[in-house]
This record gives structure tokens, sequence and C-alpha cells, in this order.
């Protein structure tokens, strides 16, 4: 009988059971009964980027306050916020719903990561009228921690970024609100929730275990990044919970631009980059006149390579000239002539050019102060562009390509070649220095291409004058006692709420080294051939050099004579004049002190490379562009491009027009052509005797290769007129 009993009871305790587990599920709250009121006086990036959550999970979100001042303080100001409050109660005054749930949250750095429904459900399991997010930091009044009640698992105080409840509850909750906009909106809730009558009677409960709502504040090594299935989740770890919404409360604006990279699905391992096609400014269409007006800064701080290419890429820029404004600052007289050279050849074709010399007393800060005025006090001009002088922008379309991005300031990301450095830190040090995020490596390696919020950009990027005249008008945004310009000037970016960009989605092309670069020579871009390598190449080797092997470009005017493209035009002229320049050509003399013995058999008219301090850097362009092509038209040979003896030869009829027959102290011999045949000069040549084959026609940039010792006998042919110039190497293994 007791068994019956029991199984009895047993079997009605279960159908009681189901029964409410079903109740629940048929009063589920429809999810047009919930409303997002959030505070925005101005359409910030932070307000554009929660909106955009928002839509994404179709949330209905009312607005409050836009256009009022705003006079509730800040993150980094002492406690304020009353004036969300005040807002807040007034909206509620105008719900005749009293059972309509209202999610009141921040929105500048606040994210959502999942729907409405996930939401309400959440909010229901909670079982109170109103439920707070909640933190593991007592904040502004910590004599009040001792009044907070325990919770059994869980942050234990209470946090004001985002709470939500029935609106007859939360009419309740502020009818006592009198205070000021810059009264702290913590302080009161805190008060309320702290005071157990006024928290039983509104029925507020936390969550405790970031169900509903993650706060960053103090939970930063909690959160993680949880992809799964096309969408992005923030999760917590210590409770392994999915919070609904995301905060980045107090100092954390950082971490929520970075989480905010990708949730709830901006990036996905699936997918890619899902919004880089929204809000655009198409340009594609417009005519020359319709085009944004941009103000191109280019700052010259510093001694730098390749000023020349600067200005030829500038030059090469896909945008219409008539709609561009040139601002050039100019600190280094070494390089005042190259400026000069370019606005007198060019300065026609720009609306207008203004420059800033190394005699006119302005300072690299004050420089990108009156940059940005120049842009900002211009009432058309809609764009500034900031270049410094080491960016090399392969890309012509970059421009374009950034003002149809539509962002408030956005930077092409720049590398270094061989280097995981790039001109934007992904993340911040405590300190305000690089620190490397998460996904820095992937981004800067391209395995994640898109548009990124990042706390750091530098030497190139483009801001909106709207921005300029607005959140960043202060005169001087570069100057900070403990910061370097840049520093200073992404902290007020940040600090006003400025979202700094950077892209990949495209190659825009790299920043040069400046470390070591020398100015002592005539044309010291030679010199970059470790420093700056692909520079130093697109520079100096010629064009058709790649091409060699997969074209046959090789040709063999006479036996074991190869003959190949490998210097460009502008190599070729600069070694003459840097040798023209230094000057001190040898006698032709038999006695030789320069080289090892002193005495040469078959002297020529010459300078060495070790004269001009250029040993190490022809050594390193034999072994990089020279060997590869010894060893392949030279089967099984493999060389060190040993070499002693690396001169430049002048040949003049009345200095010395010809070179007797002899054989090469060498393996192997370069010979390249420094000019032409019929322009600069008239006769020339080279004949291997033992095969009676001359090559009369050298070309310029071109190299003649061959065997040195025993079986290449050869002669320089006359030189009847002007002047011709060779480049020679005896290379031994």
């Amino acid at each position: 009988m007791k068994s019956v009993t029991c199984m009895f009871l047993y079997t009605t305790l279960l159908l009681e059971l189901l029964a409410s587990v079903r109740c629940e599920k048929r009063d589920s709250i429809p999810e047009g009964k919930l409303l997002v009121l959030t505070v925005a006086t101005e359409e910030t990036d932070g307000f554009r980027r929660f909106m955009r959550s928002a839509r994404h999970f179709n949330y209905t979100v009312k607005v409050l306050g836009k256009g009022e001042k705003w006079n509730g303080g800040g993150y980094m100001s002492p406690p304020g916020g009353g004036q969300k409050v005040r807002l807040l109660k007034a909206a509620l005054e105008e719900v005749t719903e009293e059972d309509k749930v209202i999610l009141f949250t921040d929105s500048y750095d606040v994210v959502f990561a999942s729907g409405p429904k996930e939401l309400l459900k959440k909010f229901q399991q909670a079982r109170h009228k109103v439920v707070f997010s909640s933190e593991t930091l007592i904040w502004p009044d910590r004599h009040l921690e001792d009044k907070h009640p325990y919770p059994r698992e869980g942050n234990r105080f209470l946090g004001s970024g985002g709470f939500m409840g029935y609106a007859a509850n939360l009419k309740e909750l502020v009818a006592d609100w009198k205070g000021k906009d810059n009264d702290s909106d913590q302080l009161f809730y805190t008060r309320v929730y702290i005071d157990p009558v006024k928290r039983k009677a509104v029925n507020i409960t936390l969550d405790n275990k970031c169900r509903l709502f993650q706060n960053l504040n103090g939970a930063l090594d909690e959160v993680v990044l949880k992809f799964e299935d096309g969408r992005v989740r923030a999760r917590n770890v210590l409770y392994d919970t999915l919070p609904v919404t995301i905060h980045g409360n107090g100092p954390t604006k950082l971490q929520i631009n970075y989480l905010g990279n990708y949730i709830p699905a901006l990036w996905t391992f699936e997918t890619g980059c899902t919004v880089c096609s929204e809000d655009l400014r198409p340009l594609t269409g417009l005519k020359e006149t319709e085009y944004p007006l941009v103000v191109i800064g280019i700052f010259i701080q510093q001694p730098t390579p390749f000023v020349s290419v600067f200005f030829e890429r500038l030059l090469k820029l896909k945008y219409p000239k008539n709609r561009l404004r040139l601002f050039i600052f100019n600190q280094e007289p070494h390089h005042e002539n190259q400026v000069v050279s370019f606005v007198k050849d060019h300065e026609t074709e720009y609306q207008g050019v203004k420059m800033i010399g190394p005699d006119d007393g302005v300072d690299a800060i004050e420089s990108r102060n009156l940059g940005f005025a120049e842009c900002r006090e211009d009432i058309d001009c809609e764009y500034f562009f900031s270049v410094d002088i080491e960016v090399v922008l392969t890309n012509a379309d970059t421009l374009r390509i950034l003002i149809e991005l539509n962002k408030s300031l956005v930077a092409p990301m720049m590398t270094k070649p061989g280097k995981l450095w790039t001109n934007f830190w992904g993340a911040l040090s405590e300190d305000g220095y690089y620190a490397r995020s998460e996904d820095y490596v992937d981004i800067v390696q391209g395995r994640r291409v898109g548009i990124w919020n990042v706390p750091y950009v530098s030497h190139v990027y483009l801001v909106k004058a709207s921005v300029l005249r607005d959140e960043l008008s202060a005169e001087d945004l570069f100057h900070s006692e403990t910061l370097d310009p840049d520093m200073s000037f992404c902290r007020h970016a940040r600090d006003q709420g400025v979202f700094m960009h950077v892209t990949n989605l495209h190659t825009f092309g790299r920043v040069l080294s400046t470390e070591n670069y020398q100015t002592k020579h005539l044309h010291n871009d030679l010199w970059q051939i470790f420093e700056n390598p692909t520079d130093w190449a697109e520079r100096y080797i010629h064009e058709n050099y790649t091409r060699i092997m997969k074209d046959k470009l090789i040709e063999t005017p006479c036996p074991d004579v190869y003959w190949f493209p490998i210097f460009s035009e502008v190599a070729c002229t600069h070694l003459v004049e840097e040798m023209e320049h230094f000057g001190q050509w040898s006698g032709g003399a038999n006695v030789d002190k320069r080289i090892q013995g002193g005495y040469e058999n078959v002297p020529t008219i010459d300078i060495h490379m070790n004269q001009v301090g250029y040993e190490k850097e022809w050594h390193k362009f034999l072994l990089e562009y020279i060997a590869p092509i010894t060893e392949k038209m030279y089967p099984g040979y493999y060389t060190r491009c040993t070499s002693y003896l690396n001169f430049v030869v002048r040949y003049k009829p009345d200095e010395q027009p010809l070179l007797k027959p002899h054989h090469d102290a060498s393996t192997f011999t370069i010979n390249i052509a420094l000019n032409s045949k019929g322009i600069d000069y008239q006769g020339g040549g080279c004949r291997f005797l033992r095969y009676n084959c001359s090559i009369q026609a050298p070309r310029k940039g071109w190299a003649l290769m061959h065997p040195g010792r025993l079986t290449h006998y050869h002669e320089g042919l006359p030189t009847t007129g002007g002047v011709r110039y060779i480049a020679v190497s005896f290379v031994d293994p």
C-alpha cells in the first residue's frame, strides 16, 4: 500500500513539473513586448556600432536625449550619469503598457551579442521583475561595500550600464529621482539595491553570473571570444556563460573595441568580413569636379631614402589632382632640392601647394597641427590625408579606397618586408605603449582580412574634416609631456570616442627603414640594399630581371658568354654620377697601390667600389642577383661571389680608348654597361679573340658574364667618341 501511495505522489509531482515547463514555454514573453531604451546625445562611432548590432538582431531601439547637451560627465571624470536617469524617468512616463519589458543600456561602449529571444528567456529565468548587470568592483562609493548582500555565486556589486525590467517596476525604481544631471546614476541605483525594503518592493536582482550582461571592467581575464557557426560570442570562462550584451565600462574602451571587431558577426572564419561593404561612399561615376576635396599632408622629419620615388608615386595616385591640395613640411635641408624640384615641376597640376621648409622655424609637432588646420579651416575640405615621407604607397588607388570606406579615421595597413612591424597597434600596455593583440599576427599576415578598430595608427591615415572640426577640434593634438606626437594624437582620438580603423582589404605598401640612412654621398639610396632591399631592387634592378629564366631572356652572343638585363636606367646613371662625383680616377698606370701586390698587368682608368665605401653593398648585389644566374648557366658551379676587384672603368678617346688583349684574374667576370652606345659614346665593345666573336653594341644595364682565366682571352674595342662606362667584377668562388 505504501509503495502504491509513493508511486502516486511521484507521478503527481512529475505531472506538475511537466505542466509548469509547458506553462513556462506557453507564457514566454513575446519579442514585441521588448523595448530597448538608450541615451545618445550625439551620434558617435560607438553609437553607430551599437545600432548596427541592434539592427543585426532586430531589436526595437528608442534613443533618448538626441540633440541635448551632455551634462552627465564621462568615465574619466568624477561620477556622473544622472542625466540618463532623468531621461529614463521621462521616457517611462510615456509607456502605457505596464507589462512592457524595458532594456535600458548604455550605447557608446555596448554591443549586442545575441537577440531578443535569448535576452527575454534569460530575464524570465532570473525570476525577478528587474535585473541589473553586475560587477566585481564597487563604484563609486567603496564605503557601501558591507551593505551589499552576498550572492551564492558570482559578482556582488551592481552595474548601472545595463538593466532591464517591467515598465511598472522601473517606474517605481526611478520614482524618487530628484538629482542633478551630473549626479551619479550608479550611486542612486546602488542605494535602492542595498536597501532591503526598496530592493524587495521593486523586486531587483543582479545578473551575478553575467548571463545577460557582461561588464568588462574588472573582468577582462574572464572574457574570451567564442567563434561558432558564422557568429561570434563573448564567453565568460569563469561562469561558463554567454552574455547577451557586452559593455566596455570604465577604462575598458579598448577591449570593447577589440571584441566589437568580431561580435556579433562582423568577422567570422566562415564569412570573413561581413560589414566591409556597408555604409560606403562610392566615388565611381562622379565627375572630377564632384570628388571630395582632400588636403594631403606630407611630412619630412628625418633624412629618408627614396624621397624622389615618393613624389613619383604621389603623382601616380588615381585621384583628380585639381581636387587635391598639398601641405608639405620639410625639416631636412638634405631633401630641400628634391621638394623644391617637385613643386616647381608640378605645382600647377594641384589645386594648391603650401610648403614649410627647414628655415621657416616650424617644428615637427607644430607642423602636424598646422596641417590639420589647413583642412579644418577650409570649408571645402572634406578629408585630410596624412602621409609621412617614409611611406611607400604602392597602391595608386589608396586614397580612393580609404574615402570609399567612409570612416572617421582610417589607415591603410603598411608593413616592413620580412617583419611583423606595421603602422598600427592591436592593443596597448597599461602605460599606454605597444602591446600585441591576439589577432595581430593573423591580421598582419593576411589570415584575417577586414577593417579593424585599433587603438593606434601612424605614418599614413585619412581623417574626415568633419571630425577635425568637432571631436578633434583642439588646436594642439600632438603635444604631450610624456608621449610621442603620434601617441598623443591617438590618445586624443580615443578620449574623444573617435574610432581609428586600419584596413588590410588590399595591399597598400610598406614603410621604409630610416635608422641607418647616411647622407654623405651623392646618391645615398644606392647604399640601401641592406636596410630597404625591396625598394632598392625596385629602383635599381632591371624591370625584366625576374623574367630572365621564365621568358628565356638570357642571350649567348659568344660561346659561354651570357648576356642579360641586370640594372635599371636609374642604377646606371646613379653609379656613373657617384663615381664622377667622387672624381678620384686612377691614372691607368701599371703601379697601383690599391691592389694586392701593387702592380696591374692590364691597367684601366677606374675607381674601385671600396674607394667610395660600396664594397659590402656590391658584394650583396652579386650574391642576390648575379649568383643565381651563374648557378643556372654554369651547372654544378656554386659561388659565394668572393670578389676582391670591383670597379667602374671609364673609356675616353683622349684618355684610355681601349684595353689590350688579356685574361681576367677571375673564375668568371661580370661586365655591366652603364651607358648607351650611339647616345653617350661611339665605338667600344668587347671581342673574344679565341672565338673571333665581338659584342659591339652593349645595352645599358645589361651584364656580360664570361669565364675569366684560360678560355676567354678578350680585348676592349676602341671608344671613338664620348665617354663609355662599365662596372666590372672579377669573381672567384
